[in-house]
């Protein structure tokens, strides 16, 4: 479990990185698959929670 929970951070780790650059729709993109696995790693079946989340803060990654 904890293997599978640490490959996953770092992949997300990884393609958050690029978010500096771009649009913010892709940035968004990015942001929502990363989201996306994540909360489907960490909780089963919250998928779409963990892509709106990490679309949402994607899109906002260069604001602050």
């Amino acid at each position: 479990m904890y293997k599978k929970l640490s490959l996953v951070a770092v992949a997300a780790i990884l393609g958050l990185s690029a978010c500096s650059q771009g649009t913010d729709l892709e940035r968004a993109a990015v942001g929502g698959l990363a989201g996306c696995v994540v909360g489907d790693a960490l909780d089963e079946g919250k998928c779409l929670t963990g892509a709106i989340l990490g679309a949402g803060a994607g899109a906002l990654a260069d604001d602050f």
